[in-house]
């Protein structure tokens, strides 16, 4: 047996970076505020072998970089990330890719005396909306997603039909409440990405409110089937998205027995268990997609 070891795959950089950007060239100010880790792939055998740090980009530096670019504006994430993704693969010649995430949260003005105020904000509370870009080479992979958005519909869903052994109590309806906490992500194709001109921003406000719509529209005999309903309305609009991944906890709401009080309960009053839950997850994409790479690679949670 041999006792020589060598290098695996690796990378390493600065993770969460919290970088909030205020516009203030006029009176009424605009935020970003952004949570962004970098990471780095490349030649780095010497580092790890020798403790040659010749080709060590310092995490710090890569800290000063996000900042730095921050000064002249954020705009989506997947265009910032992707402007940090370029700079380091064509700054420093040994780093071949990387990956690059962030998180985003929203603000919204707050209302006095019945008008939004130019400088005031107050944290959108909805969902956390996320990407992540991937540089391999030549290759160039964008991902957005969101996660935390807590949707609920109170009827028109129901669950019957499933096996049943002597160990299930679950008994069937077809009235009950249908709510999860959705986390979903998006691979845009490869050519699309790669000729530019995507608008992530209104994208990306046009999938989430698809999945709202998709998730309320339509009966649902089980939340996968409802997540097909969400998928095929996002597919539909978007033909620059190649795959949908969703991950979807079923947050239980049982109808409480009201009846050792003297009470009836019309499934009226319920109790809101957050676990043990149901974890619903699966992949949509369309039947010929643009070849994955590596985009997926880190991304956890997702099946």
């Amino acid at each position: 047996m041999s006792n020589n070891i060598v290098l695996g795959k690796n990378q390493y950089g600065k993770a969460e970076n919290r970088v909030v950007k205020i516009t203030r060239d006029t009176d009424r100010h605009e935020i970003e505020d952004l949570n962004v880790t970098s990471q780095l792939r490349g030649d780095f055998t010497a580092a790890h072998i020798d403790g040659d740090n010749a080709h060590v980009v310092p995490t710090d530096t890569q800290k000063n970089t996000v900042f730095a670019f921050a000064r002249d504006g954020i705009g989506s994430p997947e265009e910032f990330l992707i402007r940090l993704a370029n700079h380091f693969t064509g700054e420093f010649e040994w780093v071949t890719g990387g990956r690059w995430e962030a998180e985003q949260f929203a603000w919204e003005r707050i209302l006095a005396g019945g008008e939004e105020h130019n400088h005031s904000f107050v944290r959108k509370g909805q969902e956390v909306r996320n990407a992540v870009v991937t540089k391999d080479g030549d290759n160039l992979y964008v991902i957005s997603g969101l996660n935390d958005l807590t949707v609920l519909k109170s009827t028109q869903s129901g669950f019957v039909g499933y096996p049943k052994d002597k160990y299930t109590t679950l008994q069937e309806t077809t009235d009950r409440i249908l709510a999860t906490d959705v986390s979903a992500r998006w691979r845009y194709r490869n050519d699309a990405v790669a000729e530019g001109g995507i608008d992530y921003n209104a994208t990306y406000e046009s999938v989430k409110a698809l999945l709202l719509e998709g998730f309320s529209e339509e009966y649902s005999y089980a939340l996968q089937q409802t997540l097909f309903q969400m998928a095929q309305k996002v597919f539909a609009a978007h033909p620059e998205i190649d795959e949908l991944r969703f991950s979807t906890p079923n947050k239980h709401h049982f109808v409480v027995d009201l009846s050792p009080f003297g009470l009836d309960n019309p499934g009226e009053v319920f109790y809101a268990a957050d676990r043990p839950y149901g974890l619903i997850e699966a992949n949509f994409e369309r039947e010929t997609i643009s070849d994955p790479g590596n985009a997926w690679d880190g991304i956890v949670g997702f099946c």
